[in-house]
Formats: structure tokens, C-alpha cells, sequence
């Protein structure tokens, strides 16, 4: 399908790309760029890299396709340096969690190459990030959501659901706003939770006692807080405006549930408890076979 493509960022996100491409047969060669020097020597030993450049101009000669896995904050620094060396045919994608912001940055940034340009978004990661974490099998099975500018041609989305198929990923389309909107509530509202109980409990004076005997609850409610606190900066403030929204929400639900505390209310408690319980478990039967 490839013969060239190119990713900036080879840790989870890109560096699985690559790794899913290369098990498909999709891709000849796969070349990597970006800030971390090290980075780049690990994923080349690691078999994610055929090769490494140090300029966009060497990257980007002769590629069908660009990836940029780096954290949301860095996305237009990011596309202001490669945009002078994209070639006609270059696709450019992304594996940003938030889109408007890639949209802004697209439109300032690549105004001459917008036909090619197709944002996306894999629902798949770990707590875990760098090349060591990244696997081939990371996408299989899971969503990716497009979002295409008004301005992407038929053919570039074409190709980019297909990169992105042929890495296992089932492949849907949303709008940005859409996405920006449904991702604060289902994925980073739960990662701002889950740092902040971490961050709470390890700022305790008992906070040595209270991890030793921290168990599986505590684990599962927390995994995520061992994510990429920099991704995780950038992902919040860029969708800020409709994180504040489900965050007060949430607030709203947690100042009901201290009342029902207050008022000593078990049946009405359990009765919560139920309601939710039914609604998870449901989500699990039909969601994560």
C-alpha cells in the first residue's frame, strides 16, 4: 500500500502504526523524526524504524504518508516544520485525542496541502508509552475515528481508512465537535479523575500506609494515572471548555451522592449503585467481547 511513510513520535501510538503496517505487508519503509534522538535509536533497534532523519526535508522525500503521534500541544509546532517539505501525494494523519485544536492547527498551518490532510483518532493505548510499548496488535479490533476537513479529498480518506484498516482497526467518522464532546466525558474526565486520587492520596501524611494496602479496586480505578502526564496536559487544556462541562457534571453527581451519605439513605444509595451497575455491565457485554 506504501512505499514510504513517515512518524513523528515512534512511542505507542506511532510506533504500533508502523509495527501493524509492517505486519500486514502495507508498508516497504518506515521512517521516523522527531525531538528525542534516543527515542528514535530505540525504535530502530526495536524493529519499528527502518530509518531515522534528523530534517523534515530528508523525512519527507518521496513519502506517501505522515503520521503525527505527538502530544496535542505539539501539533502545530510540528506541522509549521514539515509543511515546506510535504510532496503532493504525502498524506498526513494524526493519533491526537482531541480535534478541534488539530483543525486550527491544519487551517493555519497546511493551508496549501488541506486535501491531503485527514485527522484521526485511535480509541487504543495503555498506560504505558515509548517504543518499548508499542506492539502490532494494538489496533486490532478497535475504533478509529476520522474526522475529515471539508477540504480532504475523497481518495486521501479513502487511503487513510485503509492504512488504518489494514492495522485491524474498525474505522467510523464523526465531526470534531462531536468527537471533542464524547471523548471529555468517556475518556478525559476519567483520566482527570484518576490523577487527581492518585495525586490526593500520595500528598496524605499517611500516604505509605494507605498504598500498601491499596488492592485491586484502587488498581482498575486508577491504571490510567500511569499515563504520559505531558499528552494528558495537552489533551486537557486543548478541550478544556468541554471537560469543564462534563467535570461539573460530574460534580453535581458526586455532591448528590454526599448528600444521600449525609442523610445515612441506603436504600437510596443502593439503589444508585444499581442503576449504574446494570448500565456498566451492559456497556461490557455489548462493547468488550
Amino acid at each position: 500500500m506504501f512505499k514510504r511513510i513517515v512518524i513523528c513520535g515512534a512511542g505507542l501510538i506511532g510506533g504500533s502504526f508502523a509495527l501493524a503496517l509492517k505486519a500486514a505487508g502495507a508498508v516497504e519503509t518506515v521512517v521516523g523524526i522527531g525531538r528525542s534522538t534516543a527515542t528514535l535509536e530505540e525504535a530502530r533497534a526495536l524493529g519499528i524504524l527502518d530509518e531515522i532523519a534528523t530534517d523534515w526535508a530528508v523525512a519527507l522525500k518521496g513519502a506517501d504518508l505522515l503520521l503525527l503521534a505527538v502530544p496535542v500541544g505539539q501539533m502545530g509546532v510540528v506541522m509549521a516544520a514539515a509543511a515546506p517539505y510535504l510532496e503532493a501525494q504525502t498524506l498526513v494523519t494524526d493519533g491526537g485525542s482531541t480535534k478541534a485544536d488539530v483543525f486550527e492547527a491544519a487551517y493555519t498551518y497546511l493551508k496549501s496541502h488541506l486535501g491531503n490532510v485527514v485527522p484521526a483518532h485511535p480509541i487504543a493505548g495503555a498506560e504505558k508509552s515509548g517504543p518499548a510499548a508499542a506492539f502490532a496488535d494494538l489496533y486490532q479490533g478497535k475504533r478509529v475515528v476520522l474526522t475529515p476537513l471539508p477540504e480532504s479529498s475523497a481518495e486521501a480518506v479513502a487511503r487513510v481508512e485503509a492504512a488504518w484498516a489494514r492495522c485491524g482497526a474498525q474505522v467510523c467518522r464523526m465531526s470534531p465537535h462531536d468527537h471533542d464532546r464524547v471523548f471529555a466525558a468517556v475518556s478525559h474526565l476519567p483520566h482527570l479523575l484518576a490523577f487527581g486520587l492518585v495525586h490526593d492520596i500520595q500528598g496524605r501524611a499517611n500516604a505509605e500506609q494507605l498504598f500498601s494496602f491499596a488492592a485491586s479496586g484502587f488498581r482498575d480505578f486508577t491504571r490510567i494515572a500511569g499515563s504520559h502526564p505531558e499528552m494528558w496536559r495537552d489533551i486537557c487544556v486543548a478541550n478544556r471548555q468541554a471537560l469543564l462541562a462534563e467535570l461539573d457534571a460530574y460534580l453535581a453527581e458526586l455532591a448528590y451522592l454526599r448528600a444521600l451519605l449525609v442523610q445515612g439513605d441506603g436504600p437510596a444509595l443502593e439503589n444508585h449503585f444499581a442503576q449504574a451497575s446494570a448500565a456498566r455491565n451492559a456497556w461490557a457485554e455489548k462493547y468488550l467481547r
